[in-house]
């Protein structure tokens, strides 16, 4: 019985940085997504978070 709750611990262990890893590249993803739809509305990503305004040429 003991054998079995090590090795299940083991193998929970193992696992771990590989589900970890998955959850990082995902929320990256998701946040480089919410970064190119804010760019295509014209926002910018500085400090603080402002829209772009559109110059005299660009209206013409």
């Amino acid at each position: 019985m003991l054998k079995k709750q090590v090795l299940s611990l083991l193998v929970l262990i193992g696992l771990f940085p590989l589900l970890s890893g998955c959850w990082m590249a995902a929320a990256a993803g998701a946040g480089a997504y919410g970064g190119y739809k804010m760019k295509e509305k014209g926002y910018t990503v500085q400090n603080p978070i402002t829209k772009e305004e559109k110059s005299s040429k660009d209206k013409e």
